[in-house]
C-alpha cells in the first residue's frame, strides 16, 4: 500500500478513506512507477463484507490489497453510524470511467480488459476508444468457465497480459473470483495496477444498464440491479440485507462496550 492516510477499521474490513479524485490520482501515480509487483484495488460492498466473515481466501486478498475503496452507500452509511466516517463511496463502476477521464492526452495509458462474456470486452473496447482517445486498449479476453482451476488456461491469461504490456488491468470476473485470482497471481501480472471491478466491463459495453443517477445517489442502485438480474442477484442481496445490519449492530455494541 502506497497511500499515506490511515485506514478506517469497519465491520471487520480496513478501508482507505479516499475520495474518488484521490483514488484516481493514486492509481495514475502507480502507472508512472512500473517497479515492483502489480498493485491492486478491491472495492468492498455489502456482499464482500458478509463474505469476509468466513472466506479465508478473500480475507487474504484484502490483507494484501493496495487500495480498499468503499463500493456502496450502505457501507458509507454504516461508517457514519459507527462514527468512523468515510468521505464518499468509490464504486468500481464509477472509478474506471473517472480514471479514464483523467488520463491526459499527452500521457496515454494502455488498458487490458479481462472478463465479461464472449465479445463483451471487445464491445466495451470500441466504446472506450470512442469516448477516451487517450486510453489505448492493449487487449481483451473472456476466460472460459472454470479457468481458475485450469493451470494451462491460467498461463494463457498471464501470457496474454504480458504480451499486451498494459498499464492498467481491468478485471471483471465477479466476486470473489476476481479478487482471489489477482491476489494469487499478483507477482506475475505484468501491469502496474489491477482493478477488481465486477460488472464494470458489462456497463462500459452497454451490455447491462446502470441505474438512473438518482438511484445511485440515494443508495438504491442495488434495487435496480436485482430488478435487472433477479435470478443471479436476488439471493445474494437478500443474504446481505439479513446479515449486514447484524454486523453493524455487533460492531456498534463492541464499540459501546469498550467505552
Amino acid at each position: 500500500m502506497t497511500q499515506t492516510q490511515a485506514r478506517v477499521r469497519l465491520l471487520g474490513v480496513e478501508i482507505d478513506p479516499l475520495r474518488m479524485s484521490e483514488a484516481v490520482e493514486q492509481i495514475l501515480a502507480w502507472t508512472r512507477d512500473r517497479s515492483g509487483t502489480c498493485r491492486y484495488v478491491v472495492t468492498p460492498n455489502v456482499d464482500h463484507v458478509v463474505l469476509l466473515r468466513h472466506h479465508i481466501g478473500l480475507n487474504a486478498a484484502y490483507k494484501h490489497a493496495d487500495l480498499i475503496l468503499a463500493d456502496g452507500t450502505p457501507v458509507v452509511w454504516a461508517a457514519r453510524f459507527l462514527k468512523r466516517p468515510l468521505p464518499e463511496k468509490v464504486p468500481g463502476s464509477d472509478l474506471v470511467p473517472a480514471l479514464f477521464d483523467s488520463v491526459p492526452a499527452f500521457e496515454p495509458r494502455r488498458v487490458f480488459l479481462l472478463g465479461a462474456g464472449p465479445g463483451v470486452a471487445e464491445r466495451a473496447a470500441e466504446r472506450i476508444t470512442e469516448r477516451w482517445p487517450a486510453v489505448k486498449i492493449a487487449g481483451c479476453y473472456s476466460p472460459p468457465i472454470g479457468f481458475e482451476k485450469d493451470a494451462a488456461e491460467n498461463e494463457n491469461i498471464l501470457t496474454r497480459i504480458a504480451q499486451a504490456a498494459p498499464d492498467i488491468l481491468i478485471v471483471g470476473l465477479g466476486a470473489p473470483k476476481q479478487e482471489l485470482w489477482v491476489h494469487q497471481n499478483r507477482a506475475r501480472i505484468q501491469a502496474a495496477a489491477a482493478l477488481c471491478v465486477g460488472a464494470t466491463i458489462d456497463f462500459l459495453a452497454g451490455e447491462k444498464p446502470r441505474a438512473p443517477m438518482w438511484m445511485r445517489q440515494s443508495g438504491l442502485e442495488w434495487l435496480h440491479r436485482v430488478w435487472s438480474e433477479p435470478r443471479r442477484l436476488a439471493l445474494r442481496y437478500a443474504k446481505g440485507a439479513w446479515f449486514f445490519p447484524q454486523l453493524v449492530v455487533r460492531d456498534w455494541w463492541r464499540g459501546a462496550a469498550s467505552v
